[in-house]
């Protein structure tokens, strides 16, 4: 077996490449056209075991910002009749406002769902004719030329530079 990688020839049933290390355990399967077993024993990775968020509908939208204003409204309730309810009103108001934000994302899911629903639905057109006002391109006529960059900076090359000659004096050293 060869690796794809670098073309180094391998032994059967190896895993890595010997020259350059690439996984290889699958090369053989592709060339036979076999889909690789899946393994459901264990998660490829910790994501993978995180619970899939459910299909999002307005009802579970609903119900969370009722329950979004229920907390607002007891907060309100606890602040003005509870003893001591002055003091810790407001931490009612962290559930109530987390609630509100879940609402309204669930219906935000809806309406995106909605709209992918609609744009998968739609057929595209493939067809259609191009308007007359769009003017159709002139192929037989040239463009000009693209002046170069280099246009302007070699001009100095054909010149010659003015030096001046330098005159030392026994008391002056160069510095």
């Amino acid at each position: 077996m060869f690796c794809p990688k670098c073309a180094t020839q391998n032994v059967d049933g190896a895993s890595y490449c010997r020259s350059c290390g690439a996984n290889i355990s699958l090369v053989p399967q592709a060339l036979t056209g076999q889909l690789p077993a899946n393994d459901q024993s264990q998660p490829p990775d910790r994501y993978a075991r995180r619970k899939r968020r459910p299909e999002a509908s307005i009802e579970e939208a609903i119900r969370t910002i009722t329950m979004g204003i229920a907390f607002a409204i007891i907060s309100v309730l606890v602040a003005r009749y509870a003893p001591a309810g002055e003091i810790w009103w407001f931490w009612m108001l962290i559930p109530a406002f987390a609630l509100f934000g879940k609402g309204l994302s669930e219906i935000v899911r809806v309406r995106m769902a909605k709209k992918q629903a609609q744009l998968a639905n739609e057929q595209p057109q493939l067809n259609t004719v191009r308007p007359r006002d769009i003017p159709s391109p002139q192929t037989g006529e040239l463009r000009p030329a693209v002046p170069s960059v280099t246009e302007g900076t070699t001009r100095h090359l054909g010149a010659e530079a003015k030096t001046r000659p330098f005159e030392f004096s026994d008391t002056q050293k160069p510095s």
